[in-house]
């Protein structure tokens, strides 16, 4: 089978477990809306900056929520399995492109959540709509990378809230910087070099993925 339908195949499956596993998606989606219904009963509609700061936040623990189960739900034995008929970077890759469209969904939901709740405060929703998918994007490739490094040490989900929101609370910040051109119509000096950083990292990210987990394959 060629490297590019093992991926699609891997892929086609993560789609699969998810239609099946319903289940898990909308506990996503509940935690996503309750969550930003309790920020509307104790804030109302709050300013620009503090609208900003929360989506970019909850944008962060859904990243959590959602892209963990990816790597933690798999049995040692499924591993094996993946094993015998995938490579080490198409196993990777897949995930890392399925987590990616997850929370680009994800992403858009909250966001409609954001303005039907705390208020349409965004002067270019187009725009805005656009960064949040690119920002979860990148959330979703740091958490992928770092749960698959959790799932092969002992399944442990602790370790990758440990090892990721140190990693993560400068891509937020970042983002949170970028984003705020939505909320005015003057264009920000410096966003193109953000917008340069934040691709960066994501390839950073995906280069560090393919190079490592290999070595985690093995073991």
């Amino acid at each position: 089978m060629r490297k590019g339908n093992q991926i699609i195949a891997l892929i086609k499956k993560d789609l699969l477990l998810e239609v099946r596993q319903q289940y898990t998606f909308y506990g996503i989606v509940l935690y996503v809306a309750s969550t930003i219904f309790v920020l509307y009963l104790a804030m109302g509609q709050p300013e620009t900056k503090v609208w900003n700061g929360l989506f970019w936040m909850i944008q962060l623990f859904i990243c959590v929520n959602a892209v963990a189960k990816s790597f933690l739900q798999d049995s040692r034995g499924r591993m094996l399995y993946f094993y015998s008929i995938a490579g080490a970077k198409d196993f990777i890759l897949s995930k890392l492109l399925f987590n990616a469209g997850l929370m680009i969904i994800m992403s858009i939901t909250s966001l409609l959540l954001f303005q039907l709740l705390l208020g349409d405060v965004l002067v270019n929703p187009l725009l805005f709509t656009g960064i949040a998918c690119l920002g979860g994007i990148s959330l979703s490739l740091v958490f992928s990378f770092l749960a698959a490094i959790a799932a092969r040490a002992q399944q442990n989900a602790a370790l990758m809230a440990i090892l990721g929101f140190p990693l993560i609370i400068p891509q937020v910040l970042l983002l949170m910087k970028i984003s705020t051109i939505a909320f005015s119509d003057v264009i920000q000096s410096g966003l193109a070099e953000m917008c340069a950083v934040l691709a960066g990292l994501d390839i950073l990210v995906i280069a560090l993925a393919v190079i490592l987990f290999p070595f985690l394959w093995k073991d």
